[in-house]
């Protein structure tokens, strides 16, 4: 358990300073200091991922490109959402369609929900306990494809963090 908080307190602090974009000595010890907080406010006790030394820096990169794709799906599905809305005819067909999350852990699931929820146009509006995702979406169509892809994209990359 003390390594997995020290990989989390050592990942935070790198977001913590990548984002403040200053690496003075204080700086530094404020980012060990917040990520220490943070760690210690989270829930502690049985996880179903382990974190080993040899994977963080496979585990890291998998998550700088999960949050890259996060972004570019985001803008991607603004873009498609503010057509279809300024659109003077909305062709659009909602719906919910599952999506198999297809994760070991019940963390992966969530962090899957929660870019789908995240991207507009889209919404988890249930998990079932098999991990079958039901998400509300403005165009049953085009997004059943498209979710499909992203979500093995997805899953790959989650596998990828919390191995």
């Amino acid at each position: 358990m003390v390594m997995v908080r020290v990989r989390v307190i050592l990942t935070l602090t790198l977001v913590y300073l990548a984002l403040m974009a200053n690496l003075a000595p204080l700086n530094v010890l404020m980012g060990l200091l917040v990520a220490t907080a943070v760690t210690f406010l989270l829930p502690g006790g049985n996880h179903d991922w382990q974190m080993s030394w040899r994977s963080w820096p496979a585990a890291n990169w998998a998550f700088v490109r999960y949050v890259i794709m996060l972004v570019i799906d985001l803008v991607v599905s603004g873009v498609q959402v503010a057509r279809i809305v300024l659109s003077p005819k909305m062709s659009i067909r909602p719906g919910i369609i599952a999506i198999d999350s297809q994760t070991s852990s019940d963390l992966a699931t969530a962090f899957s929900a929660h870019a789908i929820t995240l991207t507009p146009g889209e919404l988890v509006v249930e998990i079932d306990e098999n991990g079958i995702m039901y998400t509300h979406c403005l165009d049953v169509e085009q997004a059943a494809i498209a979710l499909a892809a992203a979500q093995q994209e997805r899953r790959e990359l989650l596998e990828k963090i919390f191995s």
